[in-house]
């Protein structure tokens, strides 16, 4: 079944190779993700056109956080002391939704072969922060006409899945394209 089969290992070579690499090269693509994250995100408070740019801020915590953990948590760090300067209102938003998607799944890509794996834990870590966004914070991430019940949990989650899924397609098909320009 297609969820059942593993990611190629390409993904895995390719953190290897860039595990070679001199830290100062890792530093610089480490901070090209940020700025790029940063830029694309605080485009979230522009009417209209925004609302479909700033989802885009997960690809470049994504593809850091698959190439490596540690420096894809130093894009994710990097990016929220960006924003602080550039879009602080967004500053709420990304570190729950936006940023921890990129850095779970690009984690998971490290971590698990599986498909079904890799896009489970970017749902769970999608749902997670868009209730803490909710129940601790009390701000309205979906809208002030939500209400957080037991049918919104389940079609939320299955709404998360499809968007983890599309996004683990999306960074494979980036990763390919990239993998030569960085590695």
């Amino acid at each position: 079944m297609y969820f059942f089969k593993p990611i190629s290992d390409e993904v895995r070579l390719s953190q290897i190779i860039f595990n070679k690499h001199k830290k100062t090269k890792k530093l610089i693509l480490v901070s090209i993700f940020s700025c790029i994250a940063a830029i694309l995100q605080a485009a979230g408070v522009l009417p209209g056109i925004g609302y479909f740019i700033s989802p885009l801020a997960t690809a470049p915590i994504l593809l850091c956080s698959m190439f490596s953990i540690p420096f894809g948590v130093m894009s994710y760090f990097l990016t929220i002391m960006l924003l602080f300067i550039l879009q602080p209102t967004e500053l709420i938003v990304f570190p729950f939704t936006t940023g921890l998607l990129g850095l779970g799944i690009g984690a998971s890509f490290y971590l698990f072969r599986k498909r079904l794996s890799i896009i489970a834990t970017g749902a769970i870590l999608l749902m997670l922060g868009i209730m803490s966004l909710i129940s601790i914070f009390h701000f309205p991430v979906l809208g002030p006409a939500v209400s957080v019940s037991f049918s919104f949990l389940t079609i939320g989650f299955l709404l998360a899945f499809l968007y983890s899924w599309l996004w683990v397609e999306f960074a494979l098909i980036i990763f390919k394209r990239l993998k030569m320009i960085i590695i």
